[in-house]
């Protein structure tokens, strides 16, 4: 084999273990996932659809929901798909693609807890002129900035990624991963330059950390003097600060066992690892932020009211 050139076809070998157990995977999986979707679309409709909704943190919270619907629809049907298959191949194109999907969910997903936690800042620390700073302008920059951002970061390391030269063409993944395919390159190969990449959206995001961090300490010092913002810290900033623990922490595994794992860790962990930021936030996000939201939480108990009356 010479090239991508010649092969044009990556074989995936997470399921590998598995396959005897494919049918009961398969139908948990598709439940699963149905679902994900209802519940990620229902908060979306719920919020689209209340004028007394439209305000920047249930604008951002629509915005967690959407990017949930797209990143695990870049996963589950794939992944179905390959329940049902004897082969778990997928295109060197659609390879890309998914991973192009997968780590724009992922930044984006980082990129819009980072606004929410400003919001959250100036809501409470300067409530007083939270209306004249987060307007409907800044808000749509906001928003603009936590999807195009994350596009353009992946799209640069994808472009770097097509430019290889690859000798192997097998992931040993669930789903296609750039840095294994970067692995995957002919020894002659320059991937300097896509480890730097790598490296600098690390950066970017772990400064996305730094910056919530920041917003948190500000927020933690003024609700330990009023006891008003202490009601909206528990009312909304609990609820971020979970979807942010959990995101941040699968994200974090799943780094350090991509880049320092072994390969003698069960294969059913190694999929564990490789797809819980596709499992757990999706599914999480809308309950906490559906039952903690007073609003959100009213508008629901009014509709399931309605439908049973």
């Amino acid at each position: 084999m010479d090239n991508v050139s010649v092969v044009r076809l990556f074989t995936l070998t997470g399921l590998n273990e598995t396959m005897d157990h494919r049918t009961a995977i398969f139908s948990l999986t598709l439940v699963y996932y149905c679902v994900v979707l209802f519940l990620n679309i229902s908060l979306i409709v719920i919020i689209v659809l209340n004028e007394n909704l439209h305000e920047p943190m249930y604008v951002l919270l629509c915005c967690v929901c959407i990017n949930a619907v797209y990143g695990t629809t870049g996963f589950y049907p794939k992944f179905l798909l390959d329940l049902l298959s004897f082969s778990q191949e997928i295109s060197y194109g659609w390879c890309l693609f998914q991973i192009f999907v997968l780590y724009s969910y992922a930044c984006c997903e980082l990129s819009i807890l980072a606004v929410m936690a400003y919001d959250r800042y100036l809501a409470i620390c300067q409530p007083l002129h939270y209306h004249t700073l987060m307007t409907r302008r800044r808000l749509s920059q906001l928003v603009s900035f936590s999807w195009l951002t994350p596009f353009c970061i992946v799209s640069i390391s994808i472009l770097l990624t097509t430019r290889l030269e690859l000798c192997r063409f097998t992931i040993k993944r669930l789903l296609c991963v750039n840095w294994m395919i970067v692995q995957l390159a002919c020894p002659n190969s320059n991937t300097l330059s896509n480890s730097i990449a790598s490296n600098a959206t690390i950066l970017i995001y772990v400064s996305h950390g730094f910056f919530i961090v920041w917003t948190y300490m500000h927020l933690i010092r003024t609700c330990a003097t009023s006891k008003d913002s202490r009601v909206k810290f528990m009312q909304t900033c609990v609820p971020h600060l979970i979807s942010l623990t959990t995101f941040v922490t699968v994200i974090v595994f799943d780094l350090m066992y991509m880049r320092f794992g072994s390969a003698e860790i069960p294969q059913s962990l190694q999929n564990f690892i490789t797809i819980e930021f596709l499992v757990f936030p999706p599914m999480l996000n809308p309950l906490i932020y559906g039952f903690k939201l007073t609003k959100i939480r009213n508008r629901i108990l009014s509709l399931i009211y309605v439908t049973t009356h």
